[in-house]
């Protein structure tokens, strides 16, 4: 965080601090918490401040029915639905400044009893995962860009009408254009201005390709902090929006015959005293042996980990395009049309990009899953295969990749690579929720199944 606006806790009042949100992700990546008086944060900063484990339990659409089930064993009728406590983490206490008086404060969700850390929260994961890279001496950098989509309507009314009629912000291609981004600058001002003043850096922003299709991008750093950044800056997107009357989603793909929305994240590594271990001078094109590996664990990995990378069955209506959102494990130099793309031209910014994440993705998984994977490379020396030169997508399409949520589920449940990082616990409760998300939409008739057969079959 920017150590400008960083707060202390005795801080609070004196910089007109009425509420203290403490949150933490759910298994979306969503913030949920509670809302503290400024007067009384310094009794949760001592003792923390339950919530319900259902928060990790219900699907997206806080749906009861594995709760009630008894599905999960953190969460179920046969332990009676029980709590979890938040401790707050102090470090990230900084300003909401899109919201009047207000703070937030990440935390971390602990046994009410214990205070163990609880294994499921995606922010333990990513803490975990962390703390194993630097037992090796690895310092990991990270950078997410998140692109999406927004719409000129009010978002109470949109769900009201069934999000049709959608009016969005731009109404041809405007990728990298900037009289089209001139048009909201003032929104995008603001939003940026709050951002800064939350202690969320954006590196750059622009129009995008798609119809009312926005991006933005965040300082390269600490990936723990990245998370939060990106968590934090989904709620601030939403909530200026709404404010300007207006709705943003983070859909992987939410309009047809239009490109998704993506996460690409941006990965290298540094030692203990600072040096890039990506660059190789001897090397032709300055790629390190561990570079390579890498890369290569990342491919290796990427068909198990689309649990984490694509976890909606929306995602697939990105992924399985080719709208240059990753084509299997594929690499290449400053190709857009591969999963991994490599880039930068020093040694502090040879880095490598992976492209196979949705907008909808979790952010503290994907990182999880993106430098276990790394680490794992480069662990065993990873053989990486030849760079794709052309377009990726005239290569014949990779099997090994999961085409919904329930095969991601299967091949996240079977994958040794997983069996290592995480308990039979955790991944069988990523699976159910997998799980369900696919049979919850095989239950149901769309518009594009009337469409298509009602008078027709």
């Amino acid at each position: 965080m920017i150590d400008d606006v960083r707060l202390a806790p005795d801080e609070l009042e004196a910089a007109g601090i009425r509420t203290v949100i403490v949150a933490t992700p759910d298994l979306q990546g969503r913030l949920v918490g509670r809302r503290i008086p400024v007067e009384g944060f310094g009794r949760v900063v001592a003792n923390g401040v339950d919530i319900c484990t259902c928060a990790w339990a219900w699907d997206i659409d806080q749906g009861l029915e594995l709760i009630d089930q008894n599905r999960f064993a953190l969460c179920g009728m046969h332990n009676g639905v029980p709590d979890v406590t938040l401790l707050p983490d102090l470090d990230t206490l900084r300003p909401a400044a899109w919201l009047e008086g207000v703070a937030i404060c990440l935390a971390d969700p602990v046994d009410v009893h214990t205070h163990e850390p609880m294994p499921l929260s995606p922010r333990v994961i990513l803490k975990q995962e962390l703390a194993r890279l630097r037992d090796l001496g690895l310092t990991p950098l990270a950078g997410t860009e998140l692109e999406f989509y927004l719409f000129r309507n009010d978002p109470r009314e949109l769900r009201r009408s069934g999000f049709r009629d959608l009016d969005p912000t731009t109404l041809t291609p405007s990728d990298f254009m900037i009289h089209e981004g001139n048009l909201y600058e003032p929104f995008f001002q603001r939003l940026r201005s709050d951002l800064r003043a939350s202690g969320i850096l954006v590196e750059a922003a622009q129009s995008e390709w798609g119809l009312g299709q926005w991006e933005m991008t965040f300082e390269y750093g600490d990936p723990l902090e990245m998370a939060d950044r990106h968590a934090l800056y989904k709620l601030a997107v939403r909530d200026t929006a709404a404010r300007a009357g207006m709705s943003a989603t983070f859909m992987a793909r939410p309009l047809n015959d239009q490109p998704g929305s993506s996460c690409h994240v941006h990965v290298s590594f540094v030692d203990d005293e600072g040096t890039a271990l990506f660059w190789d001078d001897s090397d032709p094109d300055h790629l390190s042996p561990r570079m390579r590996s890498a890369i290569a664990g990342a491919l290796e990995h990427a068909p198990a980990l689309m649990a984490w990378y694509a976890p909606t069955v929306n995602s697939y209506r990105r992924s399985n395009s080719t709208d240059v959102a990753g084509s299997g494990r594929t690499w290449g130099f400053d190709n857009r049309t591969t999963t991994v793309r490599v880039v930068g031209h020093s040694p502090q910014a040879l880095r490598f990009e992976f492209r196979l994440p949705g907008a909808d993705t979790n952010p503290y998984f994907a990182l999880t899953g993106i430098l276990a994977s790394a680490r794992d490379g480069m662990r065993t020396g990873a053989e990486l295969g030849d760079p794709v030169r052309g377009s990726a997508y005239d290569l014949p399409g990779d099997g090994a990749m999961p085409a919904d949520p329930r095969q991601a589920g299967a091949l996240f449940a079977d994958s040794a690579f997983v069996q290592e990082m995480l308990t039979p616990e955790l991944i069988s409760h990523q699976r159910i929720l997998l799980d369900h998300e696919w049979s919850t939409f095989m239950s149901r008739v769309t518009d594009w199944d009337l469409h298509r057969y009602f008078d027709r079959i």
